[in-house]
């Protein structure tokens, strides 16, 4: 798939704001609604855009700690690993990676003990390390 100057300027607007319409869109690169639309369909069945998110303020929903885990494999079979990750709702962020360690997680729970259950199961699978963070930044 081809994306032009047109393209991008459409996604950087998305990125910092994906609730804009269309006709909003179009007014700040001049074009018509239609025609922008026209380009995000194109671009969402092309697979650039993959999904849209939103930005929640955790606490306020009683989710307390965000921890970072550094998984060290105990076998060269990732595949129950990888079922086991994909079926983990705590598990928001989870990075195949080079470098230390093979797989990078980030981990949102309410309590202390989700945290401590999750990282028993995650022994059956290989060594951890672990970071909790102490302040979202960006």
């Amino acid at each position: 798939m081809e994306i032009d100057q047109i393209d991008f300027q459409i996604l950087q607007l998305l990125t910092e704001n994906s609730r804009l319409s269309w006709k909003e869109l179009g007014g700040q690169i001049h074009m018509t609604g239609q025609a922008v639309g026209n380009r995000i369909k194109k671009l969402e069945e092309g697979g650039v855009i993959k999904a849209y998110s939103l930005i929640i303020d955790e606490m306020k929903l009683g989710i307390f700690y965000t921890a970072f885990v550094i998984v060290h494999m105990k076998t060269a079979n990732h595949d129950a690993f990888i079922r086991f990750i994909k079926d983990r709702k705590e598990i928001v962020e989870a990075h195949g990676v080079s470098g230390e360690g093979c797989y990078h997680l980030k981990i949102k729970v309410n309590f202390q003990d989700e945290l401590n259950l999750f990282l028993n199961q995650l022994l059956h699978h290989g060594n951890y390390s672990l970071n909790l963070s102490i302040q979202e930044i960006k």
